[in-house]
C-alpha cells in the first residue's frame, strides 16, 4: 500500500521516535501505521491478573483499591504502594520516592498499567509501571459508550508502552494526508471493503468492535492483493527469461542409466521425473521443490535430472550443507552411476578442506566443462569458482542454506539455471511460498520397500527413571548387534552451540513475537556437549565395554570420514555427534537415535535427525530428551515432532510456531514476519482467491497501464524483496 515514508522523528518528539525505532523497529509513518493492535480490550472487561505469568511484560486494566506510603527501612526515602484489582486478582504497583503520584492515584480510579510482573513477599508486584488513567466526570450514556470503546493493545515492550504507541498513532492520523487505494474499485465493491484510509483509522481508533473487524478484513485483503501482485509481476517477468533447453538424448546418458537400474522406479519417482523433464525443456528456468520423506528416493530423481542436463552438454551442481554429506553424496552418486559412467561425466567433489592441488584440479574440470556433475559444499559459492555451462542446481536440505547463498550459486550460470530443491520438511518461508503459489512442488509420498516406521518419545528432565532407561535401551539395541546415535547441540563445554555455523549451515532462529523479549530461557543445566557426553557415556555402567566415538564439525575431513567409515562398518557401537549427521548419513544398522536437549533444535532438524534410523529394514526408535518447561513453545515443538512423521504437517506446525519470515525478502523464518495481519495457513483460501483475481488483472493488463496505482506501489517496494522468486 502507498503509505507515507516520512521519518517519525519529523512528526513525533525525538524521544518517542527513538524509542519506537530502538524497541520496535518503527522508523517511518508507514511502519507505525502498519504496526496494528494485537488485540482489543474494553474498560468494562479487564484482563485477568490471575493469569499473568511471572517475569512477563504486561498491560492490564485495573482499579485502584488502596494507596499506602511508607518509609524505606535503613535508608532515606519512601515507597508508594498502589493496590490494584481487575476483579480477578490483585497486584501492587510500587513507586520509589514518588509520593506526588498519590494525588491522582486515588481509590476507585481506573487505568491502563504496564510493566514487568514480579513477586515480592509472596505477592504480585509491578515495579515503577507506566500507566494511563481514565477520565471520571462523564454522563451515564457517555460513560457506557466510553466503557465499551475498544482499547487497542499494541505489540509493545516494557520501555515502549501500548499507550505511547496509541499517542504516536493519534498524532500521525491527525496530520495524515489522503491515502490512495491501490485495490481496484470493482474489487473493493465486490468484497465490501472499506477504503484504505478508513480502514487504517478504524483499526487504530475503532468506535466499536465492528469497526476494527471490518478494518482488519480490508487490510488483510490489501496484504494478500499486493503480495500476489508482486509475485505475479515477477512471474510475468520470468516468462521472458530464457533458459537453455535441457533434453535427454535418445540412447544418451539417462537412457543408459535407466537400463542399468537393478530395480523399478516407484510411481512417484516416475511422475516427478516427468514433471522435471517438462521444466527442463520449457526454455524457462525451473524453480521446483521436491519434498519427500527421508529415504523416499529424492537423490535418485535428482541424478536422473542431472543426466538429462549432461545429455545437453550442460553441467549440474549438487549443493550439500556439510562435508560429510557432500562426500557421501559423491560416493553414492559414483556407486549409482557406476565407475565407467561416473568417469565419462567427470564426477567431481569440491569442498573447503580439499588439498590445494585437488581443489585446483576440481576447479579446472568445472571451468573447462569436463566435470558435468559436481558435488560440493559452500565451496561451490566461492568467487573464484566458475562453470562452463551451469544448467542445473540441486540443493539438498534447503533449510541449511540462506537465501543469499542459494542465489550466489544461481548467478554462476551464463543463462539462468534450473533449480531443484530437495527437502523432507520445507522451512516455514518455503511452505508459505507454496501457499502463495509461486513455487512448483513435487511430492514423493512412497517409501522404498523395507523401510520401517520410527517410534518417537519425549522424555523430560523431571522423569529421572525414564532418563536412566534411555541408556538401558541403547545397551539393549547394541546387544542385538545394532547401533545408536547420540546427538548433542554443542561440541564442547566452551562453545555456544553453534555447530550449524561451523558446518556452514544456518541456525533456525528463535521465534520473534513483537513486544516480547528475545532472550531464550536459560536451561536448567549446561547444554549437552558431544565431547564431554562421549566421556560420560564411556563411564556409564549401562554402556561399559561398548565402542563409543565422537563426530563433530571441528574435526578434519579425514577424521570425519574415518569415523563415519568405521561406524558404517559396524566398528563403532554408539556415535556421539552434533548436527553433522543431520542429513544424508545412511547407516542401515543404526536403529536408535537419542537427541539430548531436543528443544534446542528446530522442527526440520529434529525430523532430519530422526530420519537417520530405521533405514535398514529394522524398526527405528527416537528418544528426545529435554529440559523445556511444561506448556512452553519449545516443548510443544518437540512433542509435535514426536507425534507425526509427515514432513508437510511438521512444516505447517513449524510455520505456526516460527512464522514465515519475510515472504518477499531474505529472512527465511523465525525473524519478524513481513505479513502484518495475513496468516498463511488460516488465510490460505483468501490467498488463493486473491491470486485468481490478480491473475485476471495481469492477463488483460500485463504492463499495469490501466492500474497505475498498483504499478506505483510495486515500484516503491524494496528491490531486494522483489528478488524473491529468483532466490526462493
Amino acid at each position: 500500500m502507498l503509505l507515507p515514508t516520512t521519518n517519525l522523528d519529523r512528526l513525533l518528539g525525538d524521544k518517542t521516535a527513538k524509542s519506537l525505532a530502538k524497541n520496535l523497529g518503527l522508523k517511518t509513518v508507514a511502519d507505525l501505521l502498519q504496526h496494528y493492535p494485537r488485540r482489543y480490550s474494553s474498560r468494562g472487561e479487564p484482563t485477568p491478573i490471575s493469569e499473568i505469568p511471572i517475569g512477563e511484560s504486561v498491560t492490564i486494566i485495573a482499579d485502584v483499591v488502596d494507596v499506602y506510603e511508607r518509609r524505606m527501612k535503613g535508608k532515606s526515602g519512601s515507597i508508594l504502594e498502589v493496590k490494584l484489582t481487575d476483579g480477578h486478582g490483585f497486584v501492587t504497583a510500587t513507586f520509589f520516592n514518588q509520593s506526588w503520584r498519590a494525588t491522582k492515584l486515588r481509590t476507585g480510579v481506573r487505568g491502563l498499567w504496564a510493566g514487568k510482573i514480579g513477586r515480592y513477599n509472596g505477592k504480585l508486584q509491578l515495579s515503577h509501571p507506566d500507566y494511563e488513567l481514565f477520565g471520571d466526570e462523564i454522563e451515564d450514556d457517555v460513560a457506557k459508550a466510553w466503557a465499551e470503546l475498544p482499547i487497542p493493545i499494541y505489540p509493545a515492550s516494557s520501555t515502549c508502552t501500548t499507550w505511547m504507541i496509541q499517542r504516536a498513532v493519534k498524532v500521525i492520523l491527525d496530520v495524515l494526508e489522503p491515502i490512495k487505494d491501490e485495490v481496484p474499485k470493482e474489487l473493493v465493491e465486490k468484497h465490501e471493503l472499506l477504503n484504505l484510509e478508513d480502514a487504517l483509522r478504524k483499526i487504530h481508533q475503532p468506535a466499536n468492535m465492528g469497526d476494527w473487524m471490518a478494518a482488519r478484513d480490508t487490510l488483510r485483503y490489501h496484504e494478500a492483493f499486493m503480495l500476489q501482485a508482486t509475485l505475479l509481476k515477477r512471474r510475468v517477468e520470468n516468462q521472458h527469461q530464457q533458459s537453455a533447453v535441457r533434453e535427454a538424448k535418445e540412447n544418451g546418458y539417462l537412457t543408459q542409466f535407466d537400463k542399468t537400474l537393478p530395480f523399478t522406479l516407484t510411481n512417484g519417482q516416475v511422475n516427478v521425473g516427468n514433471e522435471i523433464s517438462k521444466d527442463l525443456v520449457s526454455g524457462h528456468p525451473m524453480n521446483r521443490l521436491l519434498q519427500g520423506e527421508v529415504g523416499s528416493g529424492k537423490t535418485l530423481v535428482a541424478v536422473r535430472a542431472m543426466l538429462a542436463v549432461a545429455d545437453s552438454e550442460g553441467q549440474s551442481a549438487l549443493l550439500a550443507p556439510t562435508e560429510v554429506l557432500a562426500a557421501q553424496h559423491y560416493r553414492s552418486i559414483e556407486k549409482t552411476l557406476g565407475a565407467e559412467l561416473a568417469k565419462k561425466l567427470g564426477l567431481t567433489l569440491l569442498t573447503g578442506q580439499l588439498s590445494t592441488s585437488d581443489r585446483k584440479s576440481a576447479m579446472l574440470a568445472m571451468v573447462s566443462g569436463t566435470a558435468q556433475i559436481v558435488v560440493g559444499t559452500h565451496a561451490l559459492i566461492a568467487d573464484k569458482v566458475e562453470f562452463l555451462d551451469l544448467g542445473l542446481i540441486v540443493i539438498d536440505e534447503q533449510h541449511r542454506f540462506g537465501v543469499e547463498q542459494r542465489e550466489a550459486l544461481r548467478l554462476k550460470g551464463k543463462q539462468p539455471p534450473h533449480v531443484l530443491t530437495m527437502t523432507a520438511t520445507p522451512i516455514p518461508r518455503t511452505l508459505a511460498v507454496t501457499v502463495f503459489g509461486d513455487l512448483d512442488v513435487s511430492v514423493l509420498s512412497e517409501l522404498p520397500q523395507g523401510r520401517q516406521a520410527i517410534t518417537s518419545h519425549v522424555i523430560t528432565d523431571d522423569q529421572p527413571q525414564l532418563v536412566a532407561r534411555v541408556w538401558q535401551r541403547v545397551a539393549e539395541e547394541v546387544s542385538q548387534g545394532r547401533q545408536a546415535f547420540v546427538v548433542c547441540p554443542r561440541i564442547d563445554d566452551a562453545d555456544d552451540g553453534a555447530e550449524l555455523l561451523l558446518t556452514g549451515g544456518i541456525p533456525e532462529e528463535q521465534e520473534f513475537v513483537e513486544g516480547e523479549e528475545l532472550t531464550p530461557p536459560k536451561p536448567k543445566r549446561p547444554l549437552a556437549a558431544a565431547i564431554s557426553v562421549t566421556q560420560s557415556l564411556k563411564q556409564n555402567a549401562e554402556l561399559k565395554n561398548l565402542r563409543i566415538e565422537v563426530l563433530h564439525g571441528r574435526q578434519s575431513s579425514d577424521e570425519k570420514a574415518d569415523v563415519m567409515n568405521r561406524f558404517t562398518n559396524k566398528e563403532i557401537d554408539v556415535l556421539v555427534s552434533t548436527t553433522v549427521i543431520e542429513v544424508g548419513v545412511d547407516v542401515p544398522n543404526a536403529t536408535t537415535m537419542v537427541i539430548l536437549d531436543a528443544d534446542r533444535f528446530g522442527v526440520s532438524q529434529l525430523h532430519q535427525l530422526r530420519g537417520r534410523v530405521g533405514r535398514g529394514g529394522l524398526p527405528g526408535l527416537c528418544l528426545m530428551l529435554t529440559s523445556a518447561a511444561e506448556g512452553s513453545l519449545a516443548l510443544e515443538r518437540v512433542k509435535a515432532v514426536a507425534d507425526t512423521t509427515d514432513g508437510f504437517k511438521l512444516s505447517e506446525i513449524d510455520l505456526e510456531l516460527r512464522r514465515e519470515g519475510d515472504v518477499l525478502g531474505a529472512t527465511q523464518s523465525g525473524g519478524r514476519s513481513s505479513l502484518r495481519l495475513l496468516r498463511v495457513l488460516q488465510d490460505s483460501r483468501l490467498i488463493q482467491d486473491v491470486r485468481v483475481e490478480v491473475a485476471e488483472i495481469f492477463q488483460v493488463d500485463p504492463t499495469l497501464e490501466k492500474h497505475p496505482l498498483v504499478a506505483e506501489t510495486l515500484i516503491q517496494l524494496d528491490k531486494a524483496r522483489q528478488d524473491f522468486l529468483a532466490k526462493a
